[in-house]
C-alpha cells in the first residue's frame, strides 16, 4: 500500500490556469497567420527549451517567435505583443481544490515550466498568495520532466518524494514524476478531486 501524500505539487497551465483560444485566434486572423501559428512557433523546441530552462528571458523568447513569423519586423512584433497580452484565466474548481488542501494543513507548491514572466502572471491572476511555494523551471534552471526538477521541488517543499502528490495535465511529465518517486496524477478536470483528496488523506 502506498504511503499517503503529505504535500501537493500542482501545475499551472492546463490545471490552475486555463486558456481561451479566442484571443489567439483573433490575432492570427487579424495578421493573416495560419491557425495555431503563434503557439506552434513558440513551442519550437530550440527556442522553447532555453526559455523554460532559464537560459533566455521571456522577452528574448518572444523576439525569436516574432523573427520566425511570415511578417515584416514591426508587424511580427505587434502580433506577438497582442497575442501575449492575454494571460489566461484561473480555473475556479482547481483553485477550490488547492484551497481545500491548504485548509486541511497540507503544503501546496506550484510546480511549473515557466519563464521570468511567471511571478507577474501570478500576481495578475491573484494566485501568488494561494500556494506555499512557487517552483519555476526558469528559476531552478531545469524543466519538467527532468528528474532534477522533481528532486529540487521535493527539497523545497521539505518532503520525500513518496509523500508528495504531483498533479499535471501532461502525460510525459506525469511519467517523469513517477520515475522520480512521486505519486502523480494527470489532471483532466475537477471530476477526480475526491480521489485526489483521498490520496492526500483528506476527508470527503
Amino acid at each position: 500500500m502506498r504511503d499517503r501524500a503529505r504535500a501537493l505539487l500542482i501545475d499551472l497551465d492546463g490545471v490552475l490556469r486555463r486558456w481561451d483560444p479566442a484571443p489567439m485566434i483573433a490575432v492570427e486572423v487579424k495578421y493573416g497567420l495560419k491557425p495555431a501559428a503563434l503557439l506552434e512557433t513558440s513551442m519550437s523546441w530550440d527556442i522553447y527549451r532555453p526559455a523554460m530552462a532559464g537560459e533566455i528571458s521571456d522577452e528574448e523568447w518572444m523576439g525569436l517567435v516574432a523573427s520566425r513569423l511570415p511578417l515584416d519586423g514591426p508587424e511580427a512584433s505587434a502580433a506577438v505583443a497582442e497575442w501575449q497580452a492575454y494571460r489566461g484565466e484561473v480555473d475556479p474548481q482547481a483553485l477550490e481544490f488547492v484551497r481545500g488542501v491548504r485548509a486541511a494543513g497540507r503544503k501546496v507548491g506550484l510546480a511549473t515550466n515557466a519563464t521570468d514572466r511567471l511571478r507577474g502572471d501570478l500576481d495578475a491572476l491573484g494566485l501568488t498568495g494561494e500556494v506555499d511555494f512557487v517552483l519555476s523551471s526558469w528559476e531552478m534552471k531545469v524543466h519538467k520532466p527532468a528528474p532534477e526538477f522533481f528532486q529540487q521541488a521535493c527539497l523545497a517543499i521539505r518532503e520525500v518524494p513518496k509523500h508528495v502528490l504531483f498533479v499535471d495535465d501532461d502525460d510525459r511529465v506525469i511519467r517523469g514524476a513517477r520515475v522520480a518517486g512521486l505519486s502523480a496524477y494527470r489532471w483532466t478536470g475537477p471530476e477526480h478531486v475526491p480521489y485526489l483528496r483521498k490520496a492526500l488523506d483528506l476527508p470527503d
